[in-house]
């Protein structure tokens, strides 16, 4: 029974320590500026003034053990704190000073007698000089210069956060980060800027605090010597030793900890971030032997001259010395133990490697030969990282879910201008690309031949030419159209990322598709998903969609389609097929205008009929068994076709009958991979169409 009574006990009181603290702060603060206003008693003002003291110093020690100035983030609001609760103080021993001050020099409490008396010993003369002394060093010097280096560094951090932040991009897009590593980094740079851009209000609550003391040490003077001299009947001897007195050491007992704050204001904003706090960093830095040295030596010339105090000097003189023989001793050592854990470090390296080192798990990556770094390394918008980020943003709102991350890298086995494209281990291009050249295309009606390198097009496969960077004009007026390396290179790649769509898409993307529908129709996910349509077979489904360039950006529909389906009797393939008249309308807009009429491509009677009777026949193949001549026919007149539309810049569909869609678009997109094979069901009923081609078996005609 006694343990339960504890446990509970201890469970209490973890719930309630937390939120005392958290109502502690709100409560402090209003008492601090209640003492602005209301009367202290003289033990509560003791007692406050050495907790101000406290604070002081405790602020100042962890700002000598921190390493980075981050670390350190919520020293802005200490102090504020520590600055309104010295003003607080102030008030309310001036209160008491010019009220009670004729009464002796106990009057305002014990610490402020022992600073009038004990510090500045009872000579008001005294405590003036040391007072304004502390005022010139904090006010002038310590306020001063950090006041300076907190408005500078705010401004170049804040200049300097879009390059940050472009480089945290960049450093993603290339796989040096992980969204999560980016994410924290953004956030460490974001709250930099917040940190120094307070630490620059900061510095001038320290620069007020100083010249507000100086001024609460005028009203004290000049008012307890009024207040002496006409309320209290007192010679001006005795109220200059009253009252200046018990001023002075109201005075000192908050310019120490303002002065105390201050430094480490100082130590703060002149910090560099380093893994040691400020006296490891410091010491390391300056235990060096060709210090040391001549150090000693001068120290040692001042000893021996007469009348110096030779045995203090002298002292001096070889205790540098002796750090200079230490410091030379461990410079010797050093290179040999670094040496020795370089070797350590290779024999380890040498026999114990994990999976992480001979594997890449970038789903996307793009490698290049080193001539190609220079589109890397541009500084506009053209270069090649803003580029892909570009690109993969495009892509992503084209087909429905977030491509992976491309990464970037040199590869030195590769040609200068050489570049790899690959799909997780396996590579899918591989071209060529000049960068200091442009790419130029022929129109239709070019007559005149330039002289470059001529090549494929990496993309598309037309015919194109390298040409030199000065003939652009000249290409442009003859007809061609001209292309920056970078807009080659991407153009392929995005076609790569379209054609690859099904690859790029795993269980995990899908997962994320499904949590982001989940926040706006919980049910709907929750129905079918698992229950329904387990993940990886709703993954298939939505795989076999993308092959054939079908966005799955409408979720929703297809796990709406796929609660109404019978889909447990069902293939994967069967599935995606009956989804596909939902989604294809998105495939054609996205090609197309809205009020544009759909040319189409249809197969002649005889051969629909050909293939109609090949699929009944091995209805489990998922390519057409045809002969190769008539094939080849086939293939070769969808080409001219979709060659003719390509350069009225219209898309190519093909339509066929529902039964046989499946078969020819396997069998068409092999060789053909831009053609849209679409079924009669799939075509939408608000678009007008026109049979643009009619392809037969034999010979194409033109309707």
């Amino acid at each position: 029974m006694v343990s339960e009574m504890q446990r509970a006990e201890k469970l209490n009181f973890k719930t309630f320590a937390p939120n005392l603290v958290n109502y502690f702060l709100p409560f402090g603060i209003i008492a601090l500026v209640a003492m602005l206003v209301l009367p202290l008693p003289v033990a509560l003002l003791d007692t406050f003034f050495v907790l101000n003291i406290t604070l002081s110093l405790l602020i100042l020690m962890v700002a000598l053990h921190t390493q980075r100035p981050l670390d350190f983030s919520s020293f802005p609001n200490l102090l504020l704190i520590a600055t309104v609760l010295r003003l607080g103080l102030n008030v309310a021993s001036t209160r008491i000073v010019l009220k009670d001050g004729h009464t002796g020099p106990d009057a305002a409490g014990q610490v402020i007698e022992a600073f009038g008396e004990f510090i500045v010993s009872g000579n008001y003369a005294v405590g003036l000089f040391v007072f304004a002394i502390l005022v010139i060093i904090n006010l002038v010097v310590i306020t001063k210069g950090a006041g300076r280096v907190s408005e500078v560094a705010a401004r170049f951090t804040l200049d300097a956060l879009p390059g940050k932040q472009m480089a945290i991009d960049a450093d993603l897009n290339a796989g040096i980060l992980t969204p999560e590593e980016a994410k924290e980094r953004r956030a460490e740079v974001a709250k930099e800027a917040d940190f120094y851009g307070s630490m620059d209000g900061a510095s001038k609550f320290v620069k007020g605090d100083a010249i507000a003391g100086l001024l609460i040490l005028l009203v004290n003077v000049v008012g307890g010597l009024i207040i002496g001299l006409l309320q209290h009947n007192l010679s001006v001897g005795q109220a200059a030793e009253s009252y200046i007195l018990l001023a002075i050491g109201d005075g000192l007992v908050a310019a120490i900890p303002s002065l105390l704050l201050s430094i480490a204001t100082a130590i703060i904003v002149t910090r560099v971030s380093s893994a040691q706090n400020m006296s490891e960093h410091i010491s390391k830095q300056i235990n060096l032997s060709a210090a040391w040295i001549p150090t000693s030596l001068v120290i040692l010339a001042l000893g021996l001259v007469p009348g110096m105090p030779n045995k203090l000097f002298i002292l001096f003189a070889a205790l540098a010395a002796g750090l200079a023989f230490f410091s030379r001793r461990r410079e010797l050592a050093a290179p040999s133990d670094e040496d020795e854990q370089e070797d350590q470090e290779a024999e380890e390296n040498d026999n114990d490697f994990d999976v992480s080192s001979v594997k890449d798990d970038a789903k996307i990556s793009l490698n290049i030969g080193f001539g190609l770094v220079s589109l890397v390394s541009q500084s506009d918008e053209n270069s090649l990282v803003p580029s892909v980020t570009k690109l993969r943003k495009e892509t992503s709102k084209r087909l429905g879910f977030v491509v992976p991350g491309i990464r970037i890298r040199d590869d030195i086995d590769l040609e200068p201008s050489q570049y790899q494209i690959k799909i997780g281990e396996k590579i899918v291009a591989d071209d060529t690309v000049y960068y200091d050249k442009i790419l130029a295309i022929p129109g239709d009606n070019v007559q005149f031949e330039l002289n470059g390198i001529k090549v494929k097009e990496p993309a598309f496969g037309v015919d194109a030419i390298w040409i030199e960077p000065e003939l652009d004009k000249d290409a442009q007026s003859k007809g061609y159209v001209t292309i920056d390396p970078t807009s080659v290179l991407i153009t392929h790649v995005g076609q790569i990322l379209m054609n690859s769509a099904s690859e790029l898409l795993g269980q995990d993307e899908v997962q994320a598709l499904l949590d982001d529908l989940e926040l706006s129709q919980p049910n709907l996910v929750q129905t079918v998903v698992p229950k329904i349509v387990p993940l990886h077979q709703l993954t298939k489904i939505l795989q076999n969609l993308l092959r054939e360039a079908v966005p799955i950006s409408d979720l929703h529909v297809v796990i709406s389609e796929l609660a109404v389906l019978n889909v447990q009797k069902m293939a994967n393939d069967d599935i995606s097929e009956a989804i596909r008249p939902k989604l294809v309308p998105l495939l054609i807009q996205r090609l197309t205008k809205f009020k544009e009429t759909l040319p189409l491509l249809t197969l002649a009677p005889d051969l629909e009929q050909l293939i109609v009777t090949s699929v009944r026949q091995n209805p489990d193949e998922k390519m057409l068994l045809l002969d190769g001549a008539l094939a080849k026919r086939i293939l070769s007149n969808v080409n001219d076709a979709s060659e003719a539309l390509s350069r009225e810049d219209k898309a190519v569909f093909l339509i066929v009958a529902p039964q046989i869609r499946r078969h020819v678009a396997n069998f068409v997109r092999a060789q053909l991979p831009s053609v849209n094979v679409l079924s009669f069901t799939e075509l939408p009923e608000n678009r007008s169409v026109e049979i643009a081609f009619t392809i037969g078996g034999e010979e194409e005609n033109d309707e």
